[in-house]
């Protein structure tokens, strides 16, 4: 069975990512999202993996964090070994994925539907390494050769 982690920050990203949940049964699925009070219950439902939430507050704290997630993306990716990896972003959206590029993954990224005129930070990164880009507003298509207008998730 194809092997493909999911993979979203928590919030509004994440409930994006939840709305794939029908396509988890058709894969040996993974998924990847913050550790917070809210998320924590998803291991009682999901195959999931729990990265550090990291707010921008405090600067220091906050390199932290990305440092020690991505260190634990890579050895994910390294004992998972997916090959596919879809994302609904933010940061560790983008981690992810740039790693899973790394490791010859096909990655498919799903901007949010809270970007309506121009792509996030997260999705003007992957953008240009992605194999599929999905948007959720058909302005975006048509602004961005290589987006792909899926509809809405939500």
């Amino acid at each position: 069975m194809k092997k493909v982690v999911f993979v979203a920050s928590s919030g509004g990203h994440l409930t994006e990512i939840l709305k794939l949940e029908s396509l988890y049964n058709n894969y040996d699925y993974l998924l990847v999202t913050e550790q917070t009070d809210l998320t924590i219950a998803l291991k009682d439902k999901y195959n999931v993996e729990f990265l550090k939430y990291g707010p921008n507050k405090n600067i220091f704290k906050y390199i932290y964090t990305i440092l020690y997630n991505i260190y634990k993306c890579i050895k994910i990716v390294k004992r998972f070994r997916p090959e596919t990896v879809v994302s609904t972003g933010a940061q560790i959206g983008g981690i992810m994925c740039f790693i899973c590029k790394l490791m010859k993954a096909k990655v498919v990224y799903i901007e949010s539907i809270a970007k309506i005129e121009s792509l996030s930070i997260t999705g003007r990164n992957v953008y240009y390494f992605a194999d599929k880009f999905y948007v959720q507003w058909e302005n975006l298509a048509k602004k961005y050769k290589k987006c792909e207008y899926l509809g809405r998730l939500i």
